[in-house]
């Protein structure tokens, strides 16, 4: 028998213990993620540009990768636009509400809910202030309905991703408001409106600002928006609600689309502020001279 020492990693030729993976300690494997050098089995690793990474490198390769963002700061991403689809469920299930109620799917304006909810302005004033929002969900007849979604469907999603939902939500709700809000004060007593013209035309202003701040050709928004505001001259549709909706949603967008990087949260949200804080200041006005006004009472009990 041979007195030679035993060298300290074991016996010459002797096979090393292989290693487990960093992950799982009951999978022995020759593999390396070759970001970390950590063994890994096959399950953890993932192809890389060189190599093979873990799953692990792989999730913090992807923080640290700053992600696009559009004009307005949003997330560049194409996912679902799911505030324009809830506006639109919103709206129809409005209609359906009312049809079912009226027992007619083109004099809807009969039912309680629409009579209730539609915005007039000396009913308005005299304290029901939620028709100025729940007016943007009113319809006169399917074809009002139609058109409106329709524009939505088509203009909604453009807007949407590059706002961001939250931003999108802030211009449509704010155009609506808008829409109301000029209908209100510069209109007269007892009409009734109703009708998301007023978002959609805001978010039609919004469409002309992101084509134009991505150097796009806007001729063909422009004639769009021209001849709908042209055809209210001819028609019942409120030409006041829609430029109000026009100019807020507009603006707003404008706001937030030149807000500088630096500080742009901040920025974005005083701007949606100063646009509420305008709207409540026009609603808050027109209600002063209602209430001072006396040719206003004679008005008034018309509306009922």
């Amino acid at each position: 028998m041979s007195n030679a020492s035993v060298p300290p990693e074991g016996p010459i030729g002797a096979e090393p213990e292989t290693p487990v993976c960093a992950r799982h300690s009951d999978r022995p494997t020759r593999l390396r993620c070759t970001r970390c050098d950590r063994p890994m089995c096959p399950e953890c690793l993932r192809d890389a540009s060189v190599g093979m990474q873990c799953v692990d490198c792989v999730n913090e390769g992807s923080r640290s990768v700053r992600q696009a963002r559009t004009s307005a700061g949003a997330v560049a991403s194409g996912g679902r636009p799911i505030i324009t689809q809830l506006m639109i469920a919103v709206n129809v299930l409005a209609y359906i509400a009312t049809v079912v109620q009226s027992g007619s799917p083109m004099n809807n304006s009969r039912s309680s809910i629409f009579v209730e909810t539609a915005m007039i302005p000396g009913l308005t004033a005299s304290g029901e202030w939620w028709r100025v929002l729940t007016s943007g969900f009113m319809h006169f007849g399917l074809i009002h309905l139609a058109l409106n979604m329709a524009a939505l469907f088509v203009v909604g999603p453009v807007i949407e991703q590059e706002l961001g939902k939250l931003r999108y939500s802030a211009v449509y709700f704010l155009s609506l408001l808008g829409g109301s809000a000029s209908a209100f004060l510069f209109g007269s007593v007892c009409p009734t409106y109703a009708g998301a013209s007023g978002a959609v035309f805001g978010l039609m202003g919004a469409l002309l600002i992101v084509f134009k701040r991505q150097q796009r050709d806007i001729s063909t928004i422009v004639v769009i928006v021209v001849l709908n505001l042209v055809s209210n001259l001819f028609t019942n549709a409120s030409l006041l609600g829609h430029l109000g909706g026009l100019v807020i949603g507009g603006l707003l967008t404008l706001a937030m689309v030149k807000a500088p990087r630096q500080n742009r949260n901040a920025y974005q949200a005083g701007a949606v502020v100063a646009a509420a804080v305008l709207l409540v200041g026009m609603f808050a006005l027109r209600a002063a001279q209602l209430d001072t006004a006396a040719e206003f009472l004679l008005e008034y009990n018309t509306c009922r």
